[in-house]
């Protein structure tokens, strides 16, 4: 299976610049493949590959010098991301949904560049160690973990000013003790995750916290003119801040999936369309704030690293049906106890549905297996 390692770099002004101009080149040759692969169907209805494009690097270098500067397996990646662009413009048209066409990206939004299989080496490791990139320089780098399994690329991150190495590694899964245990987990907005054994893990609401902050910094942003340096100041100071709250709400994200990890075998949980539910405009900041995919995919990812299993079922009334008897028991939403009329089951809303999509997520992952036994 493949992991990602995510480590801070701590650049010289100079390295900085270059690795600044490396995002900028790639931005350029990416937008310069687009156009290609547009004019080129619609003047004669053929389709460019990535091989394509990247036979054509050495004309694209005459043309255009400065990519000299730029490590050419850096560049072949761009035109990978491109065809990977269309390749799922494509799948989500077959899927019948209704994609946008791939876009022009300017070079602002364009953050990153990949080394996808050589022109780098760690030459040491630890929190002071340094890591080697080609037509950049010996970068400081701190390694805070190591780095284990066979490195398959390396992906140079911008991110509010700061820079990041991230290695993807081919590892070999770690699978934890069996515990026979198996459990539901409901998400919510008051809790973030309520288990079916009656555990309600609180939502930290990190956006709540930060709002005020985020804006008055935003304000700050907007008071500034246009293309002067305090804005840019302002807004890489907006941008820090954006970045904290991300980075607490995937701290607090990781710990919640590792703690259900170690305890279950097989975890249940709704298989959830959020774009649907944000809908509600009053409730959409908070949905987006408890990020509940954010922390589905987590689970799915240390799941198949730890050897566990993640069951995803249909969340369709698993607040409404009583987890005791299976009656309906229709309910507003600020109805926050489950008491059934039919049966006497009385406990908290959330643990109910947790308790139901527990029930699903059993009968999916065993039902089956039953079926064909007998």
């Amino acid at each position: 299976m493949l992991k990602t390692y995510k480590f801070r770099l701590y650049p010289t002004e100079e390295q900085a610049q270059i690795m600044h101009n490396t995002c900028f080149l790639c931005s350029i040759l990416y937008n310069r493949g687009l156009a290609m692969r547009k004019e080129k169907w619609e003047n004669e209805k053929l389709s460019l590959s990535a091989y394509d494009q990247i036979k054509g690097l050495p004309a694209e270098k005459e043309e255009t010098p400065f990519l000299n500067g730029v490590y050419s397996q850096i560049l072949q990646d761009v035109y990978r991301r491109l065809d990977k662009s269309f390749q799922n413009f494509f799948r989500r048209l077959k899927e019948g949904e209704e994609p946008g066409y791939p876009k022009f990206k300017p070079a602002r939004k364009y953050d990153s560049f990949t080394y996808p299989q050589s022109g780098f080496s760690i030459e040491k490791e630890g929190r002071g160690g340094r890591l080697k990139l080609s037509k950049i320089g010996t970068v400081k780098i701190k390694m805070h973990r190591p780095v284990c399994g066979k490195i398959k690329t390396l992906t140079i991150r911008r991110r509010a000013g700061r820079w990041y190495a991230c290695f993807v590694c081919e590892i070999e899964a770690e699978p934890l003790p069996k515990t026979g245990n198996s459990t539901g987990i409901d998400f919510g907005i008051n809790s973030l995750v309520a288990t079916s054994d009656g555990e309600l893990i609180p939502s930290p609401r990190n956006l709540l916290q930060s709002e005020a902050k985020l804006k008055r910094l935003q304000r700050a942003v907007s008071r500034k003119k246009k293309g002067s340096r305090r804005r840019k100041k302002a807004v890489l100071a907006l941008q820090k801040q954006h970045e904290k709250v991300a980075n607490q709400r995937r701290d607090f994200a990781f710990k919640v999936a590792r703690k259900l990890l170690e305890q279950n075998d097989l975890i249940a949980i709704e298989d959830l369309q959020v774009t649907n539910m944000v809908g509600n405009r009053r409730l959409a900041k908070s949905i987006h704030d408890a990020a509940w995919n954010k922390l589905a995919t987590i689970l799915e990812h240390k799941a198949e690293e730890f050897g566990r299993t993640i069951v995803k079922v249909n969340p369709q009334n698993t607040s409404q049906d009583c987890s005791g008897c299976c009656e309906k028991v229709p309910k507003t939403l600020s109805a926050r106890q489950h008491n059934c009329p039919h049966c006497g089951l009385s406990l908290d809303r959330d643990v109910n549905a947790a308790l139901n999509i527990l029930h699903r997520g059993l009968d999916e992952a065993f039902g089956d297996r039953e079926a064909e036994a007998s």
